[in-house]
């Protein structure tokens, strides 16, 4: 039984955002592995408190990643 876990800043994605991740992310699995595993895939979204991680040394918050995905071009 695959084990996805995902971990994304909290208050960036709504809860449509968070289904349709892990539909995306069963359908690639099942595509790569096997039909099958569909039904035994399980991903997992955690939701990480803003500021409690780091890249450089700096904290990352959920201000800090809503700006740059507002600066993202459409679809990416």
């Amino acid at each position: 039984m695959p084990y996805i876990n995902c971990r994304v800043m909290e208050g960036v994605l709504s809860d449509d955002d968070k289904a349709e991740i892990a539909e995306r992310i069963t359908e690639t699995f099942a595509s790569v592995v096997g039909e099958p595993v569909r039904g035994l895939t399980w991903v997992v979204i955690d939701d990480m408190s803003s500021g409690h991680l780091t890249i450089g040394g700096r904290p990352v918050t959920t201000e800090g990643v809503k700006e740059i995905l507002a600066g993202a071009p459409a679809g990416a």
